[in-house]
């Protein structure tokens, strides 16, 4: 404010005094609830959210639940997702049902309950309720979020004729908003919104700031439902997995030809009745589109996962029993002993592809499934495809890099109800300190990354580069296999030189701003002002036994030579991957008994084996995979030195 020269000293001198009191009255009464609206004020996502909410007579708490459920509050800065939903509010625009099934893939859909034309459509319906061009809603978030809300409360007068002030009573509006006919997908829509409403949530965001949806103890009104006349699907026989949309496929199980041995696309089993503990969760993209992965499985592909989830509406497909092993690890050890799970989606466009339905809908299942074969919720048993190793060094180097930068597992272990801050994600057999779980904020958590030397638009990220120094100018880490000859690289498949969410590393040293870890055989530096890409870890330690200067590092944990004696059956030799060298310590599951599959000809059980070791090995978080080292050649450590 500019003050006229008329003004003197003395009544300048009051009216600052003035305002000063003044805003200290202000920030007393309001308190920081005060000073985070102004902080937002700029770019406030939550303001536009209350603006949309008084405007349409929407509870705020449905409203923004609605959208975190359908986006996570995420715009994709105005693209479409896979199911053609624009914005915060997922409001969609498809010309034609056959754009849900992406790329291109022509092939009859097996969804159980096709989508009304009005939900393919909602964009265009909530901008002519607005009264707004449909192109400004996939671009301007105040927009959009006011179509959403205008939508919303259409529904709502449809359905009761009324606007109701009571979250409780918009259940059945938020279960069409949905989209979706079918019962099952419906509700667990509208379920999920109120359970986000009961326990709260918040986001952190470059551009509009924090979000906070504040919990609240609401029992929502269900009466209204069966106005919406929603099909209920019968279930198949022997899917348990209630809340769910599954449908079965089973996968091609055929002899390819009179070769013995040449057929596909799974191995039959009866784990873990057979001596085959099912102990890991494989979390993969598929690379193609849902259809287009179901074909795959349907063909002579020597491929196959157990379950396949649908990107747009979290619709799951199981093609393979668990008790069966299906071939989609590539690692044999890993495929005998996991369950495979395909997404729907492409790596380096994670974020468009991991939709909320989906990260739902697969948290679901694991959850079923880590509860009927007693597998343990944390990061050495639920893993991306890319933390499986190989199991000589040249398939080190060649396996897959899914699900890649772009899957949220700190979201995913929350919905797993194993969040990493709980310290339920790690089921250890001791205690050590100087334990840390990496765990940075994926929202806000934006690295540099390139594909085919290109940069890649920064997006929310799961990992922290490794340095070979405590210094952004320093080298990033080198894996021996990957760059034997230099250094590492920001390609999101260069593995190396990431630490991903949830995975669990030796701290050992700290400097200033930077952290120090014991990995893949090196100490790696990453950047950790105040802790704040970590939480405490736990578990329990192992090292080199004493007196080597290394010890191998496997990646499968097979049995000795002598084990395969009394089935008439070949030895399957091993090669180590690397060596942990004496001095470096890893974070150990309790060892287990070395074990091996054997099954090579097509339906004939009579000629299956599962061989048993006396070997036994620990499982460790060695670099960015998993590994294995025999119980012989290490030590459990209790309180290394610093």
């Amino acid at each position: 404010m500019t003050e006229k020269n008329s003004v003197n000293l003395l009544n300048r001198y009051s009216i600052v005094s003035w305002l000063f009191l003044l805003f200290l009255l202000i920030f007393t009464v309001s308190g920081p609830a005060y000073a985070e609206s102004q902080n937002a004020g700029k770019t406030s996502l939550q303001s536009e959210f209350q603006k949309a909410a008084a405007a349409y007579h929407v509870p705020l708490n449905v409203l923004m639940s609605v959208s975190y459920n359908e986006t996570r509050w995420e715009s994709h800065h105005g693209q479409p997702s896979t199911s053609g939903g624009y914005g915060v509010m997922h409001l969609t625009q498809l010309d034609n049902l056959e754009d849900l099934s992406a790329k291109g893939d022509k092939i009859n859909k097996r969804s159980s309950a096709t989508p009304p034309e009005e939900s393919t459509h909602t964009l265009d319906e909530a901008a002519k309720l607005i009264g707004v061009p449909a192109e400004t809603l996939k671009t301007d978030t105040e927009k959009n979020i006011l179509g959403g809300a205008a939508l919303l409360a259409d529904y709502q007068k449809k359905i009761t004729g009324k606007l109701s002030s009571d979250p409780a009573d918009w259940y059945s509006a938020v279960a069409k908003y949905s989209g979706s006919t079918d019962y099952d997908t419906a509700s667990d829509f509208a379920d999920q919104v109120y359970t986000t409403i009961q326990q709260g949530a918040s986001g952190h965001f470059s551009v509009s700031g924090t979000v906070q949806l504040a919990s609240e103890s609401i029992k929502p009104n269900k009466q209204g439902l069966a106005a919406l006349h929603l099909h209920k699907l019968k279930k198949s026989q022997g899917d348990e997995l209630q809340g769910v949309d599954m449908q079965n496929v089973p996968a091609l199980y055929k002899a390819f030809s009179d070769t013995p041995g040449d057929y596909g696309n799974y191995d039959l089993a009866n784990r873990p009745y057979d001596g085959q503990q099912i102990r890991y969760i494989i979390i993969h993209d598929s690379e193609v589109s849902y259809e287009g992965t179901i074909n795959t499985f349907l063909q002579q592909t020597y491929v196959s996962s157990h379950y396949v989830i649908r990107s747009s509406d979290g619709q799951i497909t199981k093609m393979v029993d668990p008790k069966d092993v299906a071939w989609h690890a590539g690692n044999w050890y890993i495929n005998s002993h996991s369950i495979g799970i395909e997404h729907e989606g492409y790596a380096v466009e994670g974020s468009t592809w991991y939709s909320e339905p989906m990260y739902r809908a697969s948290a679901k299942l694991v959850k079923y499934l880590a509860k009927k074969y007693d597998i343990p919720l944390d990061r050495e048993h639920i893993l991306g495809h890319e933390e499986v190793p190989g199991l000589t060094p040249a398939r080190q180097v060649g396996m897959h890099w899914d699900p890649a930068a772009y899957w949220d597992w700190a979201h995913y272990f929350k919905l797993l109800g194993a969040p990493f801050s709980s310290g339920k994600h790690k089921i250890g057999f001791g205690k050590s300190n100087n334990i840390v779980t990496i765990n940075p904020d994926y929202q806000t958590n934006k690295p540099d990354v390139t594909y085919n030397n290109a940069p890649l638009e920064a997006k929310p990220s799961n990992f922290v580069y490794l340095y070979t120094a405590p210094s952004f100018s320093a080298p990033l880490l080198s894996d021996p296999l990957l760059h034997p000859n230099g250094t590492g690289t920001t390609a999101i498949n260069d593995w190396g030189d990431k630490a991903v969410a949830g995975r669990s590393y030796y701290k050992v040293d700290q400097t200033k701003d930077w952290t120090a870890i014991d990995f893949g055989g090196q100490k790696a530096w990453f950047y950790n002002p105040k802790d704040a890409n970590t939480v405490k870890g736990s578990g329990t330690l192992i090292t080199p036994k004493k007196g080597v200067d290394s010890i191998p590092v496997y990646g499968s944990a097979y049995p000795e030579a002598a084990a395969y004696t009394p089935f008439g059956i070949p030895a399957v030799g091993m090669a180590p991957i690397y060596t942990m060298p004496a001095g470096q310590y890893y974070v150990a599951e309790k060892p287990v008994q070395s074990d091996y599959y054997y099954a090579k000809l097509f339906n004939a059980p009579e000629t299956y084996h599962v061989v048993s070791g006396n070997d036994e090995y620990y499982q460790v978080s060695y670099n960015h995979r998993i590994a294995f080292v025999k119980k012989s050649d290490a030590t459990v450590v209790k309180h290394p030195f610093q």
